[in-house]
């Protein structure tokens, strides 16, 4: 692959460092924004992980859904009369499975949103930490 295109901060770090900018630490600027587009593409998986995992458990609830529909017909399907099966206990079970179900997909929610708010609470601490430096660092 072209090196032009693989690594586009130190394209940027060498335009800024031929115009000699007093004050500013080009290679310290790059850096901290290269650390940034990282932990905004670490939140994107995250992101995507927790995207996955609710598209796994609502597949997982649609499977369920249907072999339970399935077994309730072919029971109806064999028998002429009164339904092998209790209706209120058919509701009741399916209430109880569609509330756990609900509270897996709660919580795969904020599991998700509290890694990705983690990460980029924690790239915010260290790009502060790092213009406090910069700031700090004495004058030369």
């Amino acid at each position: 692959m072209n090196q032009n295109f693989s690594d586009p901060f130190s394209q940027f770090a060498a335009m800024f460092q031929q115009y000699q900018l007093p004050g500013f630490d080009v290679t310290a600027i790059m850096e901290s924004r290269r650390k940034d587009v990282e932990a905004l593409a670490a939140t994107n998986r995250v992101a995507f992980g927790g995207m996955e995992a609710l598209r796994d458990k609502q597949v997982e609830i649609l499977r369920r859904t249907l072999s339970d529909l399935e077994t309730i017909a072919k029971q109806l399907a064999n028998t002429s009369t009164q339904p092998p099966f209790n209706a209120n206990e058919v509701v009741q079970r399916a209430l109880h499975n569609a509330l756990a179900d609900m509270q897996d997909i709660a919580r795969t929610t904020q599991q998700t949103q509290a890694e990705a708010y983690a990460l980029v609470s924690k790239r915010m601490e260290d790009a502060l930490r790092e213009l406090k430096a910069s700031i700090e660092k004495p004058k030369t």
